[in-house]
């Protein structure tokens, strides 16, 4: 049984991050685990385990605005908000030996968007999950309007579930709605909502929720920041694929492997933009032979 230790990390401009810490021993490598837009901590709980059975000490964290802590005063979600958290989260759990960083759509965002701001030397490894710094707009917009809508929650956690089924109808449903609560908070009116800040779509995607033909200019902005980002990336990296994924294209993991062109790539079959929980087995076992391989 993993040991974890719940943490709370201050960061620079005094935003307070949650974190759970699987501690293997003080000698063991470090991973960070990043989760994706509208996720927090608990979606890495699976696969945290397994590494950390592997010999790695794992630190999943709750981004700003999401899960458990503290939302943004002013809002703000930007990439260059959401590197400073990593760069707070590497120093606090692993300041002496450069970790492995591995990072779902946003948290892969962020990963790259730490490249500007802290030397590449800072990272021992880096494992990109459904996330390229040129995404297919059409995906990014479905998964855009799908943190936007229902803004006054569910009824109940029932009808939370027949939502995110539709959303995702490939993955077998759940025979319980109590893994929702880590997802959902019930607000005192009895409703359920999502436990993020819903300035965080607001503040950085609302230009992928208008008509098809606009956004273009800020999403190619974002992207050239990931693009400068990639560039720096001098670490062992992986990138993770879902097969079903309509967010990361043939494409785009093209022009990635330009930019990165030492980075090692593989498909997850039966999974989509969310591979972790698509595919955890097949998941897992590419990030810990790739990890085991990179000498951290």
């Amino acid at each position: 049984m993993s040991r974890v230790a719940h943490q709370r990390v201050q960061t620079e401009d005094n935003i307070t991050l949650a974190a759970d810490c699987y501690h293997h021993d003080d000698s063991s490598p470090v991973v960070l685990l990043l989760h994706g837009g509208g996720q927090n901590r608990h979606a890495w709980s699976a696969s945290a385990q397994r590494l950390n059975g592997r010999g790695y000490t794992v630190v999943a964290y709750d981004a700003r605005g999401h899960g458990d802590s503290d939302w943004d005063p002013d809002g703000k979600y930007d990439v260059e908000r959401l590197a400073g958290d990593l760069n707070a989260i590497r120093k606090h759990f692993a300041a002496d030996t450069p970790p492995a960083v591995v990072g779902a759509s946003l948290g892969g965002m962020t990963i790259l968007g730490a490249h500007l701001s802290a030397p590449a030397s800072s990272w021992g490894a880096v494992v990109l999950v459904d996330v390229t710094p040129r995404l297919e707009i059409d995906g990014a917009r479905r998964v855009v309007s799908f943190m936007a809508a229902y803004p006054d929650g569910f009824g109940t956690l029932g009808d939370a579930a027949d939502v995110i089924a539709a959303y995702n109808p490939s993955r077998e449903r759940a025979s319980s709605h109590n893994g929702l609560r880590k997802v959902l908070r019930q607000r005192h009116d009895g409703r359920w909502v999502w436990r993020w800040d819903p300035a965080f779509v607001h503040s950085n995607f609302e230009f992928l929720r208008g008509e098809p033909t606009t956004g273009r200019e800020q999403f190619d902005a974002i992207s050239q920041l990931l693009i400068d980002g990639a560039r720096r990336v001098t670490a062992p990296t992986l990138l993770v694929r879902g097969l079903l994924s309509d967010v990361v294209s043939a494409a785009t993991v093209e022009e990635f492997k330009q930019l990165v062109p030492h980075a090692e790539t593989v498909d997850v079959s039966g999974a989509g933009h969310m591979i972790a929980g698509d595919n955890n087995d097949a998941f897992t076992a590419a990030v810990t032979d790739f990890l085991s391989r990179s000498e951290l």
